[in-house]
């Protein structure tokens, strides 16, 4: 067998493994937002907005996103980062985490640092802003602070 055929057979082995590792992420992917959205689904048909905060008073980290990208849609920047400063990152982040593999494990883990921490600095700043309608930290209106308070009653 000549060399330009192993390598040929190696360059197509190499290929199917990422054929095979995308395909999986993206079965993987759909099958979590599917989740998700039914989760969300449900919530919404029982007049709740955002299950995290129905459940804990607390906005998340990604309070925003879903309103900043219908802001983006409609070509409304700046209505999209007054609703999440960071909503051109997670299109980032899948990227990231689809060529894992294509990038060395030292910038992967950086740029995941560097990702998570900037979520975390804009996600204590919006809640310490007593002016932020969009992050609330309100414990005492979440579902569990109220049954809590009825159960110790």
């Amino acid at each position: 067998m000549s060399r330009e055929n192993t390598e040929a057979r190696k360059f197509e082995g190499n290929q199917g493994k990422c054929l095979g590792r995308l395909k999986k992420i993206t079965v993987d992917a759909l099958i979590i937002t599917l989740s998700v959205g039914l989760v969300y689904l449900i919530f919404y048909l029982a007049g709740v907005g955002c299950p995290i905060k129905f459940l804990t008073g607390i906005s998340c980290m990604g309070c925003g996103m879903t309103r900043a990208y219908i802001c983006l849609f409609h070509l409304d920047f700046s209505g999209a980062f007054k609703y999440h400063p960071l909503f051109f990152l997670p299109p980032f982040f899948a990227l990231l985490l689809i060529f894992e593999e294509k990038i060395s494990h030292r910038v992967f883990r950086i740029l995941m640092f560097t990702m998570i921490a900037a979520f975390s600095i804009i996600y204590i700043i919006r809640l310490l802003d007593g002016n932020d309608d969009v992050v609330v930290f309100e414990p005492e209106n979440g579902a569990v602070f109220r049954a809590l308070r009825l159960v110790t009653k």
